[in-house]
């Protein structure tokens, strides 16, 4: 997986490209680890994410959960495939989704 990471102020934005699984969770769990201090606005684009694992929703549920304390979190450009991992896991309900 390939994240690219596009800072403006306290708005944080991360382009998502490739796999979010098992093997790449970890790689998103440091990025947000060491970007999310003082972000007030996270988005995070998923264009490019072609498979989202439950690994994958443990790190953005746990994303989700932190920018609830500290601001807000817009998940942007989800492809149906993801889409439809959202809809059957009830993250449609949990995290702020726009096109």
């Amino acid at each position: 997986m390939t994240i690219t990471k596009k800072m403006d102020h306290t708005a944080l934005t991360l382009f998502l490209e490739g796999r979010l699984d098992t093997t790449t969770s970890p790689q998103l769990e440091g990025e947000l680890a060491a970007s999310l201090d003082g972000v007030t606005q996270l988005t995070l684009d998923m264009e490019q994410l072609s498979y989202l694992s439950s690994a994958g929703l443990r790190v953005i549920l746990s994303a989700q959960k932190r920018m609830n304390k500290q601001g807000r979190m817009v998940v942007r450009h989800v492809n149906e495939t993801i889409m439809e991992v959202f809809e059957v896991t009830g993250f449609v309900d949990i995290l702020t989704i726009e096109s």
